[in-house]
């Protein structure tokens, strides 16, 4: 059992949280985490992977922590409609955090001068070739947003208390149009859910956390 629980003050949770991520740096050359982790039948190997990464954007409030998300539009060719961090394909000579923090100006609008950039998740591997390293940072209150039209319909905050619950992890089967049952983790909060590899990256940061 560890002594710092998501929901304690932000003077305790901080630096626990920093001493269980990978440093900030340049992108791995694998990732350690993958859509296959649930269903090992299913991968690809020896593909070359497109480097991306995303912002896990903690958000200091009075009440506790939250994690802020996007639901991707429903007019976009890939993944439309889904719930997803901010974030995507890394340009030439960036780093992590580079790709992230454009990223998420781009799409939400957060100004870097709120957020704090604390640490590196797992870097997940998706079944749609991607290796996406997750940027774990504290977000300060009082930013504005503005979303872009296009790529995102909806952002949103979710208690991080709530998703680093084991208990909020369901673990569901679905058939894909192949035939073949597809393992995934969703957390369903309110009228949204949270699945896929979100939901897998929200898992690897868990079991960093309590690992």
């Amino acid at each position: 059992m560890i002594g710092v629980t998501p929901d304690a003050p932000l003077a305790e949770l901080e630096p626990h949280l920093a001493r269980r991520l990978h440093s900030l740096g340049p992108f791995p050359s694998e990732a350690s985490r993958s859509d296959y982790d649930l269903n090992p039948d299913g991968r690809v190997t020896g593909r070359v992977l497109t480097a991306a990464a995303v912002l896990v954007p903690l958000v200091e409030r009075e009440s506790g922590l939250t994690m802020l998300l996007t639901r991707r539009s429903d007019s976009l060719k890939r993944h439309s409609g889904q719930v997803a961090f901010p974030g995507g394909k890394a340009d030439p000579g960036e780093t992590p955090v580079d790709t992230a923090l454009r990223e998420t100006w781009e799409e939400i609008g957060l100004d870097q001068n709120f957020i704090r950039p604390i640490g590196m998740a797992d870097t997940y591997e998706t079944g749609t070739g991607f290796a996406i390293t997750p940027v774990i940072a504290f977000v300060s209150p009082g930013f504005t947003l503005a979303r872009h039209e296009a790529e995102v319909a909806e952002i949103f905050e979710t208690p991080f208390a709530f998703l680093m619950d084991p208990a909020n992890h369901e673990l569901r089967v679905m058939k894909a149009a192949d035939g073949v049952e597809r393992r995934f983790y969703a957390m369903p909060y309110e009228e949204r859910t949270i699945w896929g590899a979100t939901a897998g990256m929200v898992r690897g940061l868990y079991d960093r956390w309590f690992g």
